[in-house]
């Protein structure tokens, strides 16, 4: 059994539709960010360090404000998504801001990570439970089963804003394994909850109990090797897009299931999923987070 798990928090994204850097929004009762309940439930759930991965600008505020309140608590490390690790011979256009996306950020903590690993992004609020299923996942994996991986599953209808579509990866799952993912826009029209996949094929609905991933995801260090014998091809692919192609872990991992590189399991979780995708979305996630405080499964104040 691990003693050792680590969470892996991807702080790089711009935040371009909520209009800001959304990671550190103050939304809880003492001027909480979800990161703050995040690391909380994860601390709760059994890990014990946790890995920031960010702008190297943003570094400072980081470090200030969320950083200064779980350092106590848990032994913390930053990465920053930067890419000066990308293959030689190939380069990105100077003038290019937008992180190059998930798997990208995921190889860039390769160095702070060497243990069993889950990662989550930093502007959604998970729910305890998904953590504690994370967590005993990771605490099984071993030494003899390096390509087992994992997926904490979630109920469409736990996942949706009233305020407009979410980015979701529609699952298929068979026995418990994740088959493939695929990448969508999910809405809900009137009673029917809408998915348009983001490779353009044909939208279709999907049911409210239907399992979409939240990019909560497990592995182990051997992700990382297969994230960089897959980079070159990635560059080659998008040699015409190099502005705002983006390499990403759902596809990665789609791509490793297929290629019997490694099995993943599906976990499932009712817990419901909170965050801030549009600015109006912020006034509920703030109604919600007082009402868990007022129902006494947090803390007023997470920290003190």
């Amino acid at each position: 059994m691990n003693n050792d798990i680590t969470l892996v928090i991807l702080a790089a994204g711009m935040g371009s539709r909520f209009g800001g850097l959304k990671q550190i929004t103050p939304l809880g009762p003492n001027e909480e960010f979800i990161i703050d309940y995040s690391v909380y439930d994860a601390i709760k759930a059994g890990f014990n360090k946790i890995v920031f991965l960010i702008k190297e600008e943003n570094y400072d505020i980081f470090k200030e404000t969320i950083g200064k309140r779980v350092e106590p608590h848990i032994h913390v490390e930053y990465c920053f998504q930067k890419n000066d690790n990308i293959p030689e011979g190939y380069h990105l256009p100077e003038d290019r801001v937008k992180p190059l996306g998930t798997a990208h950020a995921i190889l860039c903590c390769k160095e702070k990570v060497h243990e069993p690993f889950m990662i989550i992004n930093a502007d959604d609020f998970y729910g305890r439970d998904a953590f504690i299923k994370g967590a005993e996942f990771l605490k099984q994996v071993t030494e003899e089963k390096p390509y087992s991986y994992g997926m904490v599953g979630y109920l469409v209808k736990n996942t949706i804003t009233e305020n407009g579509s979410v980015k979701r990866g529609v699952c298929e799952v068979e026995n418990d394994k994740l088959v493939s993912i695929l990448e969508s826009s999910i809405e809900k029209v009137e009673d029917k909850y809408i998915a348009s996949p983001l490779d353009g094929s044909a939208p279709f609905e999907v049911r409210e109990d239907d399992t979409v991933s939240m990019n909560m995801l497990l592995f182990t260090p051997s992700i990382f090797e297969y994230i960089e014998d897959h980079f070159k091809e990635f560059f080659d692919n998008n040699l015409d897009n190099l502005e705002k192609c983006e390499y990403l872990i759902p596809e990665v991992l789609f791509r490793a299931i297929k290629e019997n590189y490694a099995t993943v399991t599906a976990l499932k979780t009712t817990a419901t999923w909170y965050g801030v995708t549009y600015k109006e979305d912020a006034d509920y996630v703030k109604k919600s987070l007082k009402e868990l405080v007022d129902n006494n499964e947090y803390p007023n104040n997470l920290w003190n």
